[in-house]
């Protein structure tokens, strides 16, 4: 049965992501498809309406240091989020790093369970009791905390959008995935559950091209991108181009632009 061997992301994925912006109406057609190839993942399959919450807690530095990063270009630079699923947000929560080196994504995950996950950054010599003691996932941990201390890292936005997305049926690694209603939030605490009457939701006019507010996005293993995504690209004449929830949460709610120096991004230690 289609979807029936799905299994989670590894500890640590290295991928090709290519993104777009489309409009509404082209999210049927294109699932259409997909489906051809691909099953609704995990989370879309136990929404009535196949579309499932994401929510993310941005860090970064002080001065904003991996947000210039993105916004200037450097090749390499990386991103730390927390990150949780569903309406309920409750436990597990997943800590991800993505470092992007040119055109490829490697992306580190790890899973927490502990209530109080995020006193390991704020109470020097706390644990956290009932994680996972699979190495690489305590490697990823390990790392996360280490950039996090290294950096001076905390919270500094918290997004949230609805995700429908296909998995692939016929690739060792294939997803296609539609997000929208993109909502942010300043935040400075440990805090991954939105208050919908604080959430603001960004700004079609100015974030997107014209009637086109869905972001789209295709991945595949680094090393070989599948004919159906190929042909999928070309039968829908999709233009591609580059879109950050973080860098447009950061630009709507605090309003930030590139400033300080460029050199300190080009020096970047991960």
């Amino acid at each position: 049965m289609k979807g029936e061997s799905q299994k989670g992301l590894p500890p640590l994925i290295e991928r090709f992501e290519m993104k777009f912006t489309i409009p509404f109406s082209m999210i049927k057609p294109i699932s259409e498809f997909a489906s051809v190839y691909c099953s609704l993942d995990k989370y879309s399959q136990r929404s009535e309406n196949t579309y499932y919450k994401v929510n993310n807690l941005y860090f970064d530095t002080p001065e904003y240091l991996l947000l210039r990063m993105r916004m200037m270009g450097v090749q390499n630079r990386f991103n730390l989020r927390v990150r949780s699923y569903g309406d309920d947000v409750g436990m597990p929560y997943f800590l991800e790093i993505k470092q992007k080196t040119g055109q490829i994504v490697r992306k580190y995950r790890a899973k927490v369970i502990d209530p109080n996950w995020f006193n390991v950054y704020t109470e020097p010599g706390f644990e956290s009791t009932g994680e996972s003691e699979d190495p690489l996932e305590v490697r990823n941990r390990t790392l996360f905390e280490r950039l996090v201390y290294s950096y001076n890292a905390s919270p500094k936005v918290l997004t949230q959008y609805i995700r429908k997305a296909w998995v692939s049926d016929v690739d060792d690694y294939g997803r296609v995935t539609f997000d929208r209603e993109l909502m942010y939030k300043p935040e400075r605490e440990y805090n991954l559950v939105p208050d919908d009457d604080l959430m603001l939701a960004c700004d079609p006019e100015t974030v997107f091209d014209p009637d086109c507010s869905v972001v789209l996005e295709l991945k595949c293993y680094s090393a070989f991108v599948p004919l159906w995504m190929i042909d999928l690209i070309r039968y829908f004449d999709l233009q591609r181009r580059s879109f950050s929830k973080y860098m447009t949460g950061v630009r709507e709610v605090l309003g930030l632009d590139v400033y300080s120096s460029p050199s300190t991004a080009s020096n970047v230690r991960f």
